[in-house]
């Protein structure tokens, strides 16, 4: 794990970018949530063995970096409804396609029902340091609400296996679902930040078109109410700091030393390989994507399975660099990007309103709520001509 530095800290974030890592999509879920969009498959269990010999050959025939890697995601889907053995084989082939470095973060997501003591230690022998629980909620009314399997107990038992196994243990919570109160809000995060994690992440609940939750809505059940959601947002951000947590992007907080080593390559434009289904990759200027169905990623085995790519050149990476920079709370070096965002009448109006400083030469959002309206400028940004 990396040295006991504040994960806010300018230089990390910076440094960030020189890192490389790889992601693993595994796509299978026993449920799929009703608020998912991700490249997920329910069941389909006679499609996981051959799923992970497509892997296997999709690691095999990627270009090594040159340099190992400094961090791996196994993220999904439900990468725990996949045996640790398994999975296990897949960072072995990681290890030998492009090494680890030393140190280096293997991180995956689990739900909480699937971690027993038995299966904890199996994936840290497997090679896992770090563990990402999607617990959502400590309340078994939005635990409905939300589709999850694992009961509140379960949760907080999967907490505590966790903690007793990896040297880094972060909660997913979800804030403002319809019929949570604030009380309830309130209890999910005490008990999370309670329990001794590491790290914690809080994501607002996000209505997306053509899933269940969306079609629910468009129907005419409620939505989330940013108001609700910003409230409890707040909450969450005075409740992790006080506990020692930083908060070091908008929705994630971190121990030193406990930052998500992948999460901030990505956000400093760094290099990634990327396999699997619906899998998005960053190397040698070029952002490309696997196809999105599984069948179709089963039927290109052993060939490209990449659906679309775009080259990331110019002002275009130059707006990427401050857009993804601006969610970290180390901000980002104001360059050409930052400078051209301040000249203009919206710029300046963020800066007198307190949401946006240049402190040093880097711009930082101070109100994260308000990110939106900072990224929307950007998007009317053109560059030099």
């Amino acid at each position: 794990m990396p040295t006991e530095i504040r994960p806010d800290d300018p230089g990390l974030a910076d440094g960030a970018g020189e890192w490389v890592g790889a992601y693993v999509h595994i796509p299978f879920c026993r449920r799929v949530c009703p608020y998912c969009d991700f490249a997920v498959v329910e069941g389909a269990g006679d499609l996981r063995a051959p799923y992970l010999d497509a892997l296997t050959a999709e690691i095999e025939a990627a270009e090594p970096f040159g340099r190992p890697l400094d961090a791996v995601f196994v993220g999904g889907g439900t990468p725990t409804s996949i045996e640790p053995a398994d999975l296990g084989g897949v960072i072995a082939r990681l290890r030998s396609r492009f090494g680890l470095a030393a140190g280096a973060e293997v991180s995956l997501e689990a739900n909480p029902e699937d971690l027993t003591p038995e299966v904890a230690a199996d994936l840290a022998e497997a090679g896992f340091d770090r563990i990402s629980l999607g617990v959502q909620s400590f309340d078994p009314d939005v635990l409905g609400f939300l589709g999850r399997r694992h009961s509140p107990a379960e949760a907080a038992a999967a907490i505590a296996t966790a903690l007793a196994t990896f040297s880094s243990v972060n909660v997913d919570l979800i804030l403002g679902t319809p019929g949570e109160s604030p009380a309830s809000w309130r209890r999910s995060v005490d008990l999370a930040i309670g329990s001794g994690i590491q790290h914690l992440s809080a994501y607002a609940l996000t209505v997306e078109r053509g899933t269940p939750l969306g079609r629910s809505v468009q129907a005419g059940a409620p939505a989330p109410d940013p108001d609700d959601q910003a409230d409890k947002y707040e909450h969450a951000v005075g409740a992790a700091e006080s506990a020692g947590l930083v908060r070091y992007e908008t929705s994630n907080f971190a121990r030193p030393g406990h930052h998500c080593r992948y999460n901030l390559l990505t956000w400093a434009q760094g290099e990634y390989a990327a396999f699997g289904n619906g899998a998005h990759r960053n190397r040698n200027g070029v952002r490309s994507w696997n196809v999105r169905r599984v069948d179709r990623y089963l039927e290109r085995a052993g060939s490209d399975p990449r659906s679309g790519e775009e080259r990331i050149a110019g002002w275009a990476r130059e707006m990427e660099r401050v857009s993804l920079g601006l969610r970290r709370a180390a901000g980002v070096r104001s360059g050409p990007g930052g400078q051209a965002l301040l000249a203009t009448a919206e710029g300046r109006r963020l800066v007198e309103l307190g949401v946006i400083a240049e402190p040093d030469g880097r711009l930082v959002v101070t109100r994260p709520l308000l990110g939106d309206e900072v990224a929307r400028t950007l998007l009317t940004l053109s560059g030099p001509t």
